[in-house]
Protein backbone atom coordinates (compact mmCIF):
# COMPACT_ATOMS: atom_id res chain seq x y z
CA UNK A 1 0.00 0.00 0.00
CA UNK A 2 1.51 3.19 -1.17
CA UNK A 3 2.44 5.42 2.53
CA UNK A 4 0.41 8.22 3.32
CA UNK A 5 3.83 10.09 3.41
CA UNK A 6 6.76 8.89 2.38
CA UNK A 7 10.66 10.85 2.74
CA UNK A 8 13.54 9.30 1.09
CA UNK A 9 16.87 9.75 1.56
CA UNK A 10 15.90 13.58 3.14
CA UNK A 11 18.99 15.63 3.81
CA UNK A 12 19.31 19.85 5.16
CA UNK A 13 21.97 21.67 6.52
CA UNK A 14 22.16 25.05 7.68
CA UNK A 15 25.40 26.36 6.57
CA UNK A 16 28.28 24.05 8.02
CA UNK A 17 25.86 21.93 10.57
CA UNK A 18 23.87 18.89 9.06
CA UNK A 19 20.67 18.72 10.38
CA UNK A 20 18.81 15.88 8.75
CA UNK A 21 21.34 13.80 7.24
CA UNK A 22 19.75 10.83 5.74
CA UNK A 23 15.91 10.62 6.67
CA UNK A 24 14.05 7.75 4.96
CA UNK A 25 10.27 7.30 6.25
CA UNK A 26 7.11 5.78 5.73
CA UNK A 27 3.93 7.04 7.27
CA UNK A 28 0.87 4.75 6.59
CA UNK A 29 -2.15 6.02 5.81
CA UNK A 30 -4.78 6.53 8.41
CA UNK A 31 -1.86 5.86 11.22
CA UNK A 32 -0.40 7.50 13.91
CA UNK A 33 2.95 7.73 14.05
CA UNK A 34 5.06 9.58 17.04
CA UNK A 35 8.38 11.01 15.94
CA UNK A 36 10.86 10.70 19.49
CA UNK A 37 14.66 12.22 19.57
CA UNK A 38 16.33 14.21 21.76
CA UNK A 39 16.74 17.99 21.51
CA UNK A 40 18.29 19.51 18.41
CA UNK A 41 18.18 16.17 16.39
CA UNK A 42 15.91 17.76 13.45
CA UNK A 43 12.04 16.83 14.47
CA UNK A 44 10.78 19.90 13.72
CA UNK A 45 12.95 20.49 10.84
CA UNK A 46 11.21 17.66 9.31
CA UNK A 47 8.06 18.26 9.76
CA UNK A 48 8.64 22.11 7.96
CA UNK A 49 10.53 20.10 5.23
CA UNK A 50 7.03 18.09 4.91
CA UNK A 51 5.34 21.06 4.38
CA UNK A 52 7.45 23.37 2.40
CA UNK A 53 8.26 25.69 4.52
CA UNK A 54 11.88 24.68 4.33
CA UNK A 55 13.40 23.26 1.14
CA UNK A 56 15.46 19.95 1.46
CA UNK A 57 19.06 19.84 0.12
CA UNK A 58 18.53 16.70 -1.54
CA UNK A 59 15.97 13.81 -1.36
CA UNK A 60 12.15 13.88 -1.60
CA UNK A 61 9.03 13.73 0.19
CA UNK A 62 5.91 12.45 -0.96
CA UNK A 63 2.42 12.62 -0.38
CA UNK A 64 -0.03 10.78 -1.78
CA UNK A 65 2.33 9.90 -4.03
CA UNK A 66 3.08 12.96 -5.59
CA UNK A 67 5.66 15.36 -5.24
CA UNK A 68 4.48 19.12 -3.71
CA UNK A 69 3.10 20.87 -6.60
CA UNK A 70 2.71 24.75 -7.47
CA UNK A 71 -0.76 24.93 -6.21
CA UNK A 72 0.36 25.20 -2.25
CA UNK A 73 -3.02 26.61 -1.19
CA UNK A 74 -4.84 23.12 -2.11
CA UNK A 75 -1.36 21.43 -0.85
CA UNK A 76 -1.33 22.86 2.72
CA UNK A 77 -5.24 22.73 2.91
CA UNK A 78 -4.77 18.88 3.64
CA UNK A 79 -3.27 19.68 6.85
CA UNK A 80 -3.91 21.14 10.50
CA UNK A 81 -1.25 21.50 13.00
CA UNK A 82 -1.10 21.54 16.82
CA UNK A 83 1.78 23.75 17.87
CA UNK A 84 3.70 23.28 20.77
CA UNK A 85 2.54 26.65 22.56
CA UNK A 86 -0.69 26.83 21.09
CA UNK A 87 0.00 29.97 19.32
CA UNK A 88 -3.32 31.35 19.59
CA UNK A 89 -4.20 35.12 18.10
CA UNK A 90 -4.44 37.04 21.47
CA UNK A 91 -6.68 39.84 19.47
CA UNK A 92 -8.99 37.05 18.35
CA UNK A 93 -12.19 35.76 20.28
CA UNK A 94 -11.77 31.61 20.33
CA UNK A 95 -13.77 31.17 17.49
CA UNK A 96 -11.99 32.87 15.66
CA UNK A 97 -8.80 31.13 15.92
CA UNK A 98 -10.89 28.17 15.61
CA UNK A 99 -12.47 29.48 12.17
CA UNK A 100 -9.28 31.01 10.98
CA UNK A 101 -8.28 28.93 7.90
CA UNK A 102 -12.20 28.55 7.19
CA UNK A 103 -12.65 32.53 6.89
CA UNK A 104 -9.81 32.63 4.30
CA UNK A 105 -8.60 31.37 1.17
CA UNK A 106 -10.32 29.77 -2.22
CA UNK A 107 -13.03 27.85 0.01
CA UNK A 108 -13.93 30.09 2.75
CA UNK A 109 -16.95 30.22 4.91
CA UNK A 110 -19.32 33.31 5.66
CA UNK A 111 -18.90 34.15 8.80
CA UNK A 112 -21.98 32.76 10.72
CA UNK A 113 -21.01 29.26 8.86
CA UNK A 114 -17.58 29.58 10.30
CA UNK A 115 -18.74 30.20 13.64
CA UNK A 116 -20.96 27.18 13.55
CA UNK A 117 -18.44 25.26 12.46
CA UNK A 118 -15.87 26.59 15.42
CA UNK A 119 -18.23 25.72 18.20
CA UNK A 120 -19.02 22.29 16.43
CA UNK A 121 -15.00 21.84 17.02
CA UNK A 122 -14.50 22.95 20.52
CA UNK A 123 -17.46 21.00 21.75
CA UNK A 124 -15.90 17.79 19.84
CA UNK A 125 -12.45 18.71 22.67
CA UNK A 126 -14.96 19.70 25.69
CA UNK A 127 -15.63 23.25 25.46
CA UNK A 128 -18.68 24.50 25.60
CA UNK A 129 -20.25 27.18 23.21
CA UNK A 130 -19.81 29.72 25.47
CA UNK A 131 -16.32 29.62 25.03
CA UNK A 132 -16.38 30.89 21.63
CA UNK A 133 -16.83 34.89 22.37
CA UNK A 134 -13.92 34.54 24.97
CA UNK A 135 -10.69 35.73 24.45
CA UNK A 136 -7.31 33.21 24.73
CA UNK A 137 -5.75 35.13 27.88
CA UNK A 138 -9.43 34.06 29.63
CA UNK A 139 -8.51 30.65 29.59
CA UNK A 140 -6.24 28.22 31.15
CA UNK A 141 -3.35 26.28 29.45
CA UNK A 142 -5.43 23.14 29.36
CA UNK A 143 -8.21 25.04 27.25
CA UNK A 144 -6.19 27.03 25.32
CA UNK A 145 -4.59 23.75 24.05
CA UNK A 146 -8.20 22.70 23.53
CA UNK A 147 -8.62 25.63 21.32
CA UNK A 148 -5.29 24.55 19.50
CA UNK A 149 -6.84 21.29 18.82
CA UNK A 150 -10.27 22.40 18.08
CA UNK A 151 -8.29 25.22 15.00
CA UNK A 152 -5.97 21.76 13.69
CA UNK A 153 -9.25 20.04 12.76
CA UNK A 154 -11.52 22.70 11.86
CA UNK A 155 -10.93 21.96 8.36
CA UNK A 156 -11.33 18.34 8.54
CA UNK A 157 -7.91 17.74 7.41
CA UNK A 158 -6.49 14.66 6.22
CA UNK A 159 -3.19 14.95 8.08
CA UNK A 160 -2.79 16.57 11.28
CA UNK A 161 0.57 17.15 13.15
CA UNK A 162 1.27 17.32 16.95
CA UNK A 163 3.97 19.29 17.83
CA UNK A 164 4.65 18.38 21.65
CA UNK A 165 0.62 18.18 22.26
CA UNK A 166 1.42 17.90 26.05
CA UNK A 167 3.99 20.54 26.68
CA UNK A 168 3.20 22.78 29.74
CA UNK A 169 0.03 20.69 31.05
CA UNK A 170 -0.45 18.88 34.27
CA UNK A 171 -0.05 15.32 34.37
CA UNK A 172 -3.82 15.10 34.31
CA UNK A 173 -4.53 17.57 31.82
CA UNK A 174 -2.05 15.88 29.88
CA UNK A 175 -3.51 12.95 29.92
CA UNK A 176 -6.92 14.42 28.46
CA UNK A 177 -5.40 15.95 25.72
CA UNK A 178 -3.09 12.60 24.90
CA UNK A 179 -6.79 10.91 25.27
CA UNK A 180 -8.41 13.51 22.76
CA UNK A 181 -5.98 13.61 19.85
CA UNK A 182 -6.14 9.58 20.03
CA UNK A 183 -10.24 9.57 19.81
CA UNK A 184 -10.12 12.39 16.99
CA UNK A 185 -7.06 10.61 14.72
CA UNK A 186 -9.38 7.44 14.76
CA UNK A 187 -12.78 8.95 14.49
CA UNK A 188 -11.91 11.01 11.58
CA UNK A 189 -9.32 8.10 10.05
CA UNK A 190 -6.68 11.13 9.74
CA UNK A 191 -2.72 10.01 8.98
CA UNK A 192 -0.95 11.54 12.22
CA UNK A 193 2.55 12.77 12.98
CA UNK A 194 3.36 13.59 16.83
CA UNK A 195 6.63 15.24 18.00
CA UNK A 196 7.23 14.54 21.65
CA UNK A 197 9.07 13.60 24.48
CA UNK A 198 6.36 12.67 26.40
CA UNK A 199 6.97 9.02 26.78
CA UNK A 200 3.35 8.59 28.09
CA UNK A 201 2.15 10.89 25.26
CA UNK A 202 3.81 7.81 23.27
CA UNK A 203 2.43 4.78 24.47
CA UNK A 204 -1.11 7.10 23.95
CA UNK A 205 -1.36 7.66 20.29
CA UNK A 206 1.23 6.39 18.49
CA UNK A 207 0.64 3.41 16.24
CA UNK A 208 4.37 3.05 15.15
CA UNK A 209 7.00 4.77 16.60
CA UNK A 210 10.33 6.43 15.15
CA UNK A 211 13.72 7.86 16.68
CA UNK A 212 15.57 10.38 15.42
CA UNK A 213 18.88 10.22 15.81
CA UNK A 214 22.04 12.28 14.64
CA UNK A 215 20.19 13.10 11.16
CA UNK A 216 18.70 9.69 10.49
CA UNK A 217 16.05 7.35 11.45
CA UNK A 218 17.76 5.14 14.04
CA UNK A 219 14.65 3.12 14.55
CA UNK A 220 11.15 2.69 13.58
CA UNK A 221 8.72 0.06 14.28
CA UNK A 222 4.95 -0.83 16.16
CA UNK A 223 4.13 0.49 19.51
CA UNK A 224 4.15 -3.15 20.70
CA UNK A 225 7.85 -3.35 20.19
CA UNK A 226 8.80 -0.17 21.74
CA UNK A 227 10.26 -1.88 24.86
CA UNK A 228 11.56 -5.24 23.15
CA UNK A 229 13.00 -3.51 20.33
CA UNK A 230 16.93 -4.48 21.22
CA UNK A 231 18.24 -0.66 20.00
CA UNK A 232 20.39 0.32 22.30
CA UNK A 233 19.65 4.38 21.55
CA UNK A 234 15.88 4.10 21.47
CA UNK A 235 16.37 1.91 25.09
CA UNK A 236 18.00 4.29 26.77
CA UNK A 237 16.22 7.13 24.99
CA UNK A 238 12.77 5.78 26.90
CA UNK A 239 14.24 4.93 30.13
CA UNK A 240 15.95 7.83 30.40
CA UNK A 241 19.53 6.76 31.32
CA UNK A 242 22.60 8.72 31.43
CA UNK A 243 24.73 6.19 30.48
CA UNK A 244 24.79 4.94 26.97
CA UNK A 245 24.96 5.47 23.19
CA UNK A 246 23.51 8.91 23.07
CA UNK A 247 25.86 11.42 24.73
CA UNK A 248 24.14 13.63 27.35
CA UNK A 249 24.78 17.49 26.77
CA UNK A 250 25.90 18.89 29.61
Amino acid sequence: MTPKIRLSHVAKSFGTKPVLRDITLDVPKGESMVIIGGSGTGKSVMLKCILGLIPPDSGTIEVDDKRIGRDREAFLSQFGMLFQGGALFDSLHVWQNVAFRLLRGRDRLSKREARDVAIEKLRRVGLSAETADLFPAELSGGMQKRVGLARAIAADPQIIFFDEPTTGLDPIMAGVINELVREIVVEMGATAITITHDMSSVRAIADKVAMIHDGIVQWTGPIDRLETSGDPYLDQFITGSATGPIEAVR
